[in-house]
């Protein structure tokens, strides 16, 4: 089954876009068969509500989404990126 999930930054151009394609290049080599959706921080609860099974964001989500939220500043730092990596894949894995 493929998973979906949500990438937001601050304006949805440069931060999402790196952050989705590391997603996308580490669920590949997992096996894990993903869909990335960018959006802007703003725009994060209208794409929950369109189904997802995580959000991956480098601003605060300030309501209970009701799926994984995992802070994707590594993303924007290069700091911790592997360990970022490693949790997203564990929160997609059935």
């Amino acid at each position: 089954m493929t998973k979906t999930v949500i990438v937001s930054c601050g304006t949805a151009i440069a931060t999402s876009t790196v952050a989705a394609k590391a997603i996308e290049e580490a669920c590949k080599a997992a096996g894990i068969s993903v869909k990335t959706k960018q959006c802007k921080a703003a725009e994060i609860k209208a794409y929950v509500d369109q189904g997802a099974d995580l959000i991956v964001t480098t601003s605060q989500v300030r309501y209970d989404p009701g799926i994984p939220v995992i802070n994707g500043l590594a993303f924007l730092t290069g700091i911790g990126k592997d360990k970022v990596i490693a949790e997203i894949l564990e929160a997609l894995k059935d």
